[in-house]
């Protein structure tokens, strides 16, 4: 998936849409593109019909999170810092909350959180992108500001539980 179709997931989870998975098995989604993550256990539900690789909604309060992996393009020679920005189009009113660094899987991931307006409502987002031997991996998180904190530990396991693509 490219990074514009990217942007307009991450206008989908805005609004709180539906989204898709190819295929998770005892609870771990495994991508024919050569990765895995596991799906928080509790409250989250895989959602279908969705352009990421694996969508997932929050069932007790508003959120969503996602990832997807753009495989054998330009975007693997782009810095982390710029991939991590373009995840973030879209957002209006934008307050940088968060911007470090993490290691997800043994490699070095751009990790941000901005607070921001789309289509009128007010949102957070956590963002984390990594890069692999031939994909680029983007982690999103959305959620109504009031709502954001009660989901953040559960995308942290989801990011931490990445592996593959070596």
């Amino acid at each position: 998936m490219d990074r514009a179709r990217v942007t307009g997931v991450l206008g989908f989870l805005l609004l709180l849409a539906g989204c898709s998975a190819d295929r998770v098995e005892s609870g771990m989604f495994r991508s024919s593109k050569g990765y895995q993550v596991g799906v928080p256990p509790g409250g989250w539900k895989v959602e279908t019909d969705g352009a990421a690789d694996l969508q997932l909604k929050r069932t007790a309060a508003p959120g969503a999170m996602l990832v997807d992996a753009s495989c054998g393009g330009a975007e693997l020679d782009r810095p982390l810092a710029v991939l991590a920005r373009h995840l973030t189009f879209g957002l209006t009113d934008r307050l940088t909350v968060e911007s470090d660094a993490w290691t997800v899987d043994g490699r070095p991931a751009a990790h941000r959180v901005i607070r921001g307006r789309r289509d009128g409502m007010d949102v957070t987002v956590e963002a984390v992108v990594l890069k692999g031997e031939r994909c680029v991996h983007d982690f999103l998180y959305v959620a109504p500001p009031g709502e954001f904190e009660n989901g953040r530990r559960d995308f942290k396991v989801f990011v931490d539980s990445f592996a593959g693509d070596r």
